[in-house]
């Protein structure tokens, strides 16, 4: 028979009074580390001593029992329960859990009391916010459980921070799949699906940085520290029901503002009423914006002003401010580190002083009546209102339109024309318009469709060797006589047309395709890398196959896009971007381009989903019939943008950027002088239309 297994006693439990234990000279524990022994005490008056002391008998020398107890293992919490005593809020006889340890036991006390603080598993810090965050919901306040663990609020609103991540990433950080560096960096957002994005996105990524995870939570954010935001101010956009992102772990600038349509909205607004402001001087023109780009005045003659003169108030504060400056200055010349009230009061007089002197200049009435105003945002939010510049079609004497009144002066204001105020590149008091009056086509719309017929058109070229000779031809002689500018020796060159906006069925074109095909096969039959062998190949080909390479390589310099002309003076202008299109026209013509039987269709993506209702029942009603229209009429946005789909399939129906423009048009002067875009296109765009049918202006892309 085995013999049965020796079963372990555990060591007894009993109560102690205080003034029977010792502090043991056994105890391994010397380099201070943890909560303070005050904090401690503070916890153990709080709630009682949650852990026993461990101790054992002390022995005379004869080994008889003295009937005091050494303590090897809980020091801290000995010397936390003297401290008690010697503030006189326990007693010396209270007695003390203890869990005694036989005196004759083999293990020696060191032992004891390494064991208990090496054993000791440390709690994971995911438990202690998840702690944290339970007590918050049983009612705790921040400040309440801060007092209670002895630390300042400050670190709790950290750790609930920390708890109100993802449960998925939390997850990820208690199996220690990423550090506690990378979950702060993941409390700037609430948004626990972009969380999850951006960790999965991370795990395809080389930097897994946490201010790569900061970059990307905020990277459609704006800082607090941006001109916009300074200069709307942070308070208006929360009271507006912005949200504003804030990392409690590091200097965030004062975070960043989530919402960027409100913002930019509110700077709207208030650039609008400070413009508003400007304009009662008599200005012809505002334009209020953020930012200007740089050389935003190129072209326009700046109006010389004068410095108003100094009303007596005025002088006598200015006189004031500066005598008191000069006092000061004098008082403390020296001293080498000034009081800060004294400090203070020079950095007032100073503002004060250079308010009197950057006074806004006094312009000439007539000057006024023909010049405008910029209103801009500085970097640190302040506003920047830079007067008196005038455009060139102005420069004109003004006609004397306006009433007059009998003596010669001018009419009272209210009978003035007001003037043209524009914020962001948008009029801001557009005229009223018919609730169901059409609007410009959306720029980016324009684009989009002028980049298919771009490549239908060069593919078309490609196919009439006649046309592209003709194209080039005119190029020659444009350069040759003279009126297309200077050229050096020969300089006929193809530049290939890069297309920086398109949809995405532009590649799957049947004009794309062939394009693609067609070059693959001639870059097959021709010798690129070796210019001689070039040349002799060339000068092999039959004529048939020299007019159709001709077409094809000039076909690759054809450009019928459209673009937005730069405002302020820039590379495209609106008389060029007019002239393209003539002659895009005229060489679609030429061709005989017809996009529907190129393989342009309507569709919801690329065009029906992108303007307003009113234009998808004029399109339905051109191509199918009233009958046809008045079917959809009544469907809302999304619905009425498929019907059309499927109702206009097969019927060859084109928007107007894609049409063939009439051969009237062919007669317009080569200089551009006096071609203007079509009424398709201005610029402003027009916003596609919500499930009312009202349509919603916005400023053009």
């Amino acid at each position: 028979m085995s013999n049965a297994t020796r079963k372990i006693t555990l060591s007894a439990s009993r109560d102690i009074p205080f003034n029977k234990l010792v502090l043991s000279q056994s105890n391994v524990r010397r380099v201070r580390a943890g909560a303070s022994i005050e904090d401690l005490a503070e916890d153990i008056a709080r709630r009682g001593l949650l852990q026993s002391l461990n101790v054992r008998q002390q022995v005379d020398a004869e080994g008889r029992e003295t009937g005091t107890f050494e303590v090897p293992a809980g020091g801290r919490r000995y010397q936390a329960l003297a401290l008690l005593v010697k503030q006189k809020r326990l007693s010396k006889t209270a007695p003390v859990p203890c869990i005694v340890q036989a005196g004759a036991d083999a293990i020696p006390a060191e032992e004891d009391s390494l064991a208990e603080n090496v054993q000791r598993a440390p709690l994971h810090p995911l438990d202690q916010f998840r702690a944290f965050l339970a007590l918050r919901e049983k009612g705790r306040t921040e400040e309440e459980i801060a007092a209670a663990f002895f630390v300042s609020a400050a670190v709790v609103r950290q750790r609930l921070r920390l708890a109100s991540v993802s449960p998925a990433l939390l997850d990820v950080y208690a199996e220690d799949g990423m550090s506690l560096d990378q979950l702060m960096a993941f409390t700037i957002s609430s948004d626990h699906a972009r969380q999850e994005q951006v960790w999965e996105a991370l795990q395809r990524s080389w930097s897994k940085e946490p201010y790569q995870i900061r970059r990307l939570l905020t990277e459609k954010a704006v800082r607090a520290s941006d001109r916009r935001a300074r200069f709307v101010g942070i308070e208006a956009y929360e009271q507006a029901g912005g949200i504003v992102l804030r990392d409690l772990f590091q200097g965030d600038d004062g975070g960043w503002l989530q919402d960027v349509a409100l913002l930019e909205r509110l700077v709207a607004e208030k650039l609008k009423a400070e413009a508003d402001a400007v304009a009662t001087e008599g200005w012809k023109w505002v334009e209020a914006a953020a930012e200007f780009p740089y050389g935003h005045t190129r072209g326009l003659r700046r109006l010389q002003g004068e410095s108003a003169a100094l009303t007596e108030a005025e002088q006598q504060a200015k006189d004031a401010a500066l005598a008191e400056y000069d006092r000061l200055t004098e008082e403390y010349a020296d001293i080498e580190e000034l009081p800060e009230e004294a400090d203070q009061r020079l950095a007032e007089l100073e503002d004060v002083l250079e308010a009197f002197d950057h006074r806004p200049s006094v312009f000439p009435p007539d000057g006024i009546a023909r010049a405008g105003v910029f209103i801009s945002i500085a970097g640190d939010g302040s506003l920047i209102v830079d007067r008196g510049y005038v455009r060139p079609e102005d420069e004109e004497p003004l006609e004397p339109d306006t009433p007059t009144a009998e003596d010669g002066e001018p009419a009272p204001e209210d009978i003035r024309q007001a003037p043209a105020i524009t914020v962001a590149g948008v009029p801001a008091d557009p005229d009223e318009e018919e609730e169901d009056a059409l609007k410009p086509l959306p720029d980016r719309l324009v684009v989009e469709l002028t980049a298919h017929r771009t490549l239908a058109l060069q593919d078309a070229m490609a196919n009439s060797p006649h046309a592209a000779l003709t194209a080039l031809l005119h190029k020659l002689a444009v350069d040759s006589f003279g009126y297309g500018g200077h050229t050096a020796c020969l300089e006929a060159s193809v530049r290939e047309v890069y297309l920086p906006v398109q949809s995405g069925d532009l590649k799957d074109s049947t004009a794309a395709r062939s394009i693609d095909e067609r070059h693959e096969a001639w870059k097959t039959e021709l010798p690129i890398d070796d210019d001689q062998a070039l040349w002799d190949r060339l000068d092999t080909l039959d004529d048939a196959s020299r007019l159709a390479l001709l077409a094809h390589c000039l076909s690759r310099g054809v450009n019928a896009l459209y673009a937005k002309a730069d405002r302020y003076g820039g590379s495209v202008t609106a008389q060029g971007v007019a002239r393209r299109l003539a002659q895009a026209d005229r060489l679609a013509r030429a061709v005989g381009l017809d996009m529907a039987e190129a393989g342009w269709v309507p569709t919801v993506d690329n065009y029906l989903g992108r303007v307003s209702k009113r234009r998808i029942l004029d399109a339905v009603r051109e191509a199918k019939g009233e009958q046809s229209a008045q079917l959809i009429d009544h469907l809302k946005k999304a619905d009425m943008a498929r019907e059309a789909e499927r109702l206009l399939a097969g019927t060859g129906w084109l928007p107007e950027p894609l049409r063939l423009a009439g051969a009237e048009d062919e007669a317009a002067p080569e200089d551009g002088s006096d071609t203007e875009l079509p009424a398709f296109l201005a610029d402003e765009g027009e916003a596609a239309d919500d499930e009312t049918g009202e349509q919603r202006p916005t400023a053009a892309e």
